[in-house]
Formats: structure tokens, sequence, C-alpha cells
């Protein structure tokens, strides 16, 4: 996918989002706006995956750490769920790592708890 693809695509991904958060506002788990998110995409035939489990590269071995992708959508982009009062910068590192992790180049972090969906997003490239 190409860069300009992928911003069309990221702004897709996050009209859904403001789709979601729109019906059930802020202030629920992130297990809800991941099932109904995941309901929007199935919905328009985007192809995605939930907590698709993330292995630490460690020299030759590959371990299984407990880490896990809230979507990967469409094999190319990263979406990180949050419900919290506010992001701080351990989130965002989070999903740099994730980048890092998965080869992948593009992610975006969404907290669901702001009364507007916009203060809650960022984008990230690698």
């Amino acid at each position: 996918m190409g860069e300009n693809n992928v911003s069309k695509f990221s702004k897709q991904v996050i009209g859904y989002c403001i789709e979601v958060h729109r019906e059930l506002g802020p202030g629920l788990l992130e297990s809800a706006y991941e099932k109904c998110l995941s309901h929007e995409l199935t919905k328009q035939k985007i192809n995605f995956k939930t907590q698709v489990a993330l292995p630490v590269h460690y020299k030759a071995m590959s371990l299984e750490c407990g880490y896990r992708l809230d979507f990967i959508i469409e094999n190319e982009l990263i979406l990180e769920l949050k419900s919290v009062d506010k992001l701080n910068p351990i989130h965002e590192a989070q999903v740099i790592t994730y980048l890092k992790i998965s080869k992948l180049h593009h992610a975006l972090l969404i907290n669901f708890n702001e009364i507007l969906l916009k203060n809650g997003i960022k984008s990230f490239l690698h």
C-alpha cells in the first residue's frame, strides 16, 4: 500500500472509530469499543485481526511474552485502543515498540475516553 493509500485508509478507520464513539460515548472498557469496531470493520468488508500475538525476537529466539496487538487492519495498520483518562508517553512508547517488533509502518493510537474522539487520536509512522 502506498503512502497516500495508507493515509486515506487510516482516515477511513478513524471514521469508523468516530462512528463507534458517537454511538457509545466515552467511559466504557476497551473491550466494548473493540467489539463494536470489529462489527463496523466487518460490515465494511475490511480485513482485520484482533488480539494478534506479537512475539519478541531476541537473537535466534522467538519469545512469546504476552504482547498483543488490538488490531491489525489489512495487514498494514496497527490500531491500538485505549480507554484511559489521558494518553501518556508510555502508551506512545508501546505503539512505537509494536511498530518496530511487527515491522509494520503505520499505527493509530485511539483513546475512546475523550469527549471528542479527535482529541484522543495519534498517528505513528515507522
